[in-house]
């Protein structure tokens, strides 16, 4: 268990805040954009063989701004070498530590789990990531990866998803899932007195040739190649890891489900529309579609899912499809992240995304329709043989399940295009008219 120290404060601290303060806006994860946000430190983790923080630390920084109270994990190193420079604190450069090798050895001595063999002075960081940072470790003695470290950057008191639900399916028996090999736990205070523990990051098994699924539908689509075939493999294996989620955790009693998600879907739609005037027009189909959902006698039971699954999401490799990043939305709460759900809503993302792959991959207007109409079949039509569900027929409590999660998840994206990429806003409008007409 490794323990933070709590600031010292004094101008070495400030300084240090202050180049964090002008750094922090720049980067993909930092979730403050306003411009106001709050920035302290909440505490330091030292290396062992470097007591005083000569050439690696890991600061905790709180942040603070409109909707948002985050811990941020910063690892920092001194001196030249790897990482963005951060700044200048007393002659000193200071990096983003997050590749260094310091720190890596660090965080390979302190971790626990079954460990692997890897070469932290060859690691090199892996671009494109929002959310947490990922540094792929060689083989010891290869230069071929062998494992893929995971640093959190948000981090919150209690089990990450990330972390417990792959190691679960594992032990379950399941494959589907890189197998997780070291795993970071950590414990500092919070404001309000005593302490949080969490984890800081973890280690799993690198999958070779792996191809990004979401790079390899909008290739199909813009190759004018139907995704059916992956399609149906996908849907087989999200119905193939629900079972295993449901007998590794076990079912959660479901009390008024369809009223308590028909009222979520009408709040969704609300807020929506406060910023996406466009949506007027499906609010008949809208109120059709959740009065459907409140005359449901039963709803299955809630079992723990995926929570934010997609093609991103997944990984191909030879013939095989792989299941990664289980931590939810970061910054929502952990209660939120890790309360069971239905598992029609990893269903409702997926299919989702097809229209988004097939936009991406060039097609627009009926050659999309029927592109992603038809993986979306092919991916339903699968998980309904493994799992014994009528979603591709479009009947059963599930099926009108998936309609409303569909639902909820086209209003949150139309709101996301609006606020980052209004170009892409015809995406989740055609998908609405094709769930509500």
């Amino acid at each position: 268990m490794l323990l933070a120290t709590p600031p010292k404060g004094g101008s070495a601290d400030d300084a240090l805040v202050a180049l964090l303060r002008a750094w922090l806006p720049g980067r993909r994860w930092f979730s403050a954009k306003t411009g106001d946000a709050q920035v302290g430190l909440v505490g330091t983790f030292t290396l062992p063989d470097d007591p005083d923080g000569e050439r690696a630390r890991v600061e905790l920084v709180r942040v603070t701004a409109r909707g948002v109270d985050a811990v941020l994990q910063v690892p920092l190193a001194f001196g030249p070498g790897p990482g963005d420079v951060i700044g200048v604190l007393e002659g000193v450069t200071v990096r983003d530590g997050v590749g260094d090798p310091v720190f890596l050895r660090w965080c390979l001595a302190a971790a626990d789990g079954p460990g692997a063999a890897v070469d932290p002075v060859r690691a090199h960081v892996v671009t494109g990531e929002q959310s947490n940072t990922s540094v792929a470790l060689p083989a010891a003695g290869s230069d071929r990866p062998a494992a893929i470290l995971k640093v959190f950057r948000t981090i919150a008191d209690g089990p990450n998803p990330d972390v417990e639900v792959p190691r679960r399916l594992v032990e379950m028996g399941w494959d589907g899932v890189p197998e997780p090999l070291g795993w970071l736990v950590g414990r500092w205070n919070v404001p309000s007195g005593g302490e949080a523990e969490g984890y800081l990051g973890v280690m799993s098994a690198f999958v070779p040739d792996a191809e990004d699924g979401f790079e390899r539908a909008c290739g199909h689509a813009r190759g004018g190649r139907l995704f059916d075939e992956d399609a149906a493999r996908l849907g087989a294996l999200v119905a193939d890891m629900h079972d295993a989620l449901l007998r590794g955790f076990g079912p959660a009693p479901t009390t008024d489900g369809a009223g308590l998600l028909a009222r979520q879907v009408n709040e969704r739609f609300a807020w929506a529309m406060a910023q996406v005037p466009d949506l007027e027009e499906f609010r008949s189909g809208v109120d059709r579609a959740l009065d459907d959902l409140r005359t449901l006698a039963g709803t299955p039971e809630r079992q723990r899912v995926h929570g934010d699954l997609h093609l991103g999401q997944v990984l191909r490799s030879g013939d095989r499809w792989y299941v990664t990043d289980f931590e939810g939305e970061p910054l929502a709460p952990l209660d939120v992240r890790t309360r069971p759900d239905f598992a029609v809503r990893d269903v409702a993302g997926l299919v989702r995304s097809f229209d988004y792959a097939a936009a991406v991959g060039g097609l627009r207007g009926e050659h999309a329709e029927v592109w992603s109409g038809s993986a979306r079949r092919a991916a339903l039509q699968a998980y309904d043989e493994e799992a014994g569900t009528t979603l591709a027929r479009g009947t059963g409590a599930a099926s009108a399940l998936l309609r409303a999660l569909e639902l909820d998840k086209a209003l949150y994206e139309a709101v996301y295009e609006q606020r980052n990429r209004p170009d892409w806003l015809p995406i989740p409008l055609a998908g609405l008219r094709r769930i509500v007409g």
